[in-house]
């Protein structure tokens, strides 16, 4: 069995299999839950909320000096090497403008619904010293991501997190008249109701623990926001796009986790009626699953130079 993940992106740092033992000195407590799988290598079950939250924390410290994370039981928590590979893409992204991937304050990204995690403006501040804006509608969410920035006193500075007070608005009362972002990125909720969303959960579950199980698992709830709004991603992201045409000359590059492919057609189609002077679709593979970065931007190609 081959110890890299080839799928990931080339500069993450999770592309080899994970060094438990360097992750227990991290996290002790991990150990618990680490078992050899029928490979012979040592794992641990995915579908166990409490095994993955150990993971991440062992994870986000040993390879980005992260001091103790956490996040509620309610709260969704993330994959870490395919939340890095969305920063990476990014990174690629503004290389393409740049000639050269743009590290230090000189980059400025917006997180949209950072969650209680906040897990891209850390990765993406420490992998590539970028300056950082977290923003999310939900308190109690906002107020575990404080946490973590307070737990790391180095980060003061490098990442700022914003309250959003309306729950139907994205960039406005977040974005000042005066600042600009050479991007922002979001991960959004892709189920249109509860129902749905408990479904995906359960089929999730299921995939990872071959059983017959009838419960969705915590591991894969988390918070309303954070899974399902009213008409599930294609609107969520069609308000996104609207609004982004308000800050069209603030943000360089808009971008999108995009779950569903058969979404794209009509978000192309939205962002040509407004005009958008170029759209890209960056695929992204982590295992079986492949998502998708949708990315638009205003500004004409001669322009995007001044913004570095």
């Amino acid at each position: 069995m081959s110890s890299e993940k080839s799928n990931l992106h080339p500069r993450n740092l999770h592309r080899n299999l994970y060094d438990f033992d360097l992750l227990i000195s991290c996290v002790p407590e991990l150990k618990h839950y680490v078992f050899k799988n029928s490979y012979g290598n040592l794992t641990i079950n995915f579908s166990i909320p409490k095994a993955v939250k150990l993971l991440n924390k062992a994870l986000l410290q040993h390879f980005y000096n992260i001091k103790n994370w956490d996040i509620p039981d309610s709260n969704l928590c993330p994959p870490i090497p395919g939340r890095a590979d969305y920063v990476h893409c990014l990174a690629d992204l503004l290389a393409e403008s740049h000639h050269e991937i743009p590290k230090g304050s000189v980059v400025k990204g917006l997180d949209i619904g950072t969650g209680a995690n906040l897990v891209y403006p850390l990765i993406a501040n420490k992998s590539y010293g970028w300056k950082m804006v977290g923003t999310d509608i939900n308190k109690d969410s906002f107020e575990n991501a404080q946490q973590i920035l307070n737990q790391n006193p180095d980060l003061s500075g490098e990442i700022d997190l914003r309250f959003q007070e309306t729950s139907n608005h994205i960039f406005k009362d977040i974005i000042s008249s005066e600042e600009h972002f050479q991007f922002s990125m979001c991960n959004p909720p892709f189920h249109d109701f509860e129902e749905s969303a408990m479904k995906g959960n359960l089929r999730k579950t299921k995939n990872l623990n071959k059983s017959k199980i009838k419960k969705p698992n915590l591991n894969f709830s988390g918070q309303q926001s954070e899974l399902w709004c009213e008409g599930g991603e294609i609107a969520f992201v069609s308000k996104m796009i609207e609004e982004s045409a308000e800050f069209s000359s603030q943000i360089l590059w808009f971008t999108c986790l995009i779950s569903k492919k058969e979404n794209l057609f009509k978000l192309n189609l939205l962002l040509k009626k407004l005009k958008a002077v170029e759209i890209k679709t960056i695929e992204m593979s982590q295992g079986h699953k492949v998502s998708r970065i949708l990315a638009w931007t205003f500004i004409p190609k001669e322009y995007i130079k001044n913004w570095f």
